[in-house]
């Protein structure tokens, strides 16, 4: 029984790590001059020109009107390969920094 449960981790595991590699390599397909600001969302079409492609807009707008042979590109989702800087998220409290030396 346990090596049943073990076995079908195993096979799981495996099989849920090819759509996370896809994703990325859809994420990358997008040039670098056609990629959206910061804040904002771009609707990208399969099989469509990058100059034909539709203009930036709000993110709840291009996930709603996403078709089905498209893809959400987020502004803020895209880093530089090769680059190690690393933003700090704004909402996160650093643990320790609000208390005083007595």
């Amino acid at each position: 029984m346990i090596s049943r449960l073990a076995v079908f981790s195993l096979v799981y595991t495996v099989a849920m790590a090819g759509p996370a590699h896809a994703q990325q390599a859809q994420a990358d397909s997008v040039p670098k001059a056609y990629r959206p600001p910061p804040g904002m969302c771009r609707i990208w079409l399969d099989k469509v020109p990058p100059k034909q492609q539709p203009a930036p807009t709000d993110c709840p707008t291009a996930v709603k009107n996403k078709p089905t042979n498209g893809k959400v590109i987020f502004g803020d989702d895209y880093k530089e390969k090769g680059k190690g800087d690393r933003k700090e998220l704004p909402f996160l409290k650093k643990f320790g920094a609000d208390k005083t030396n007595p």
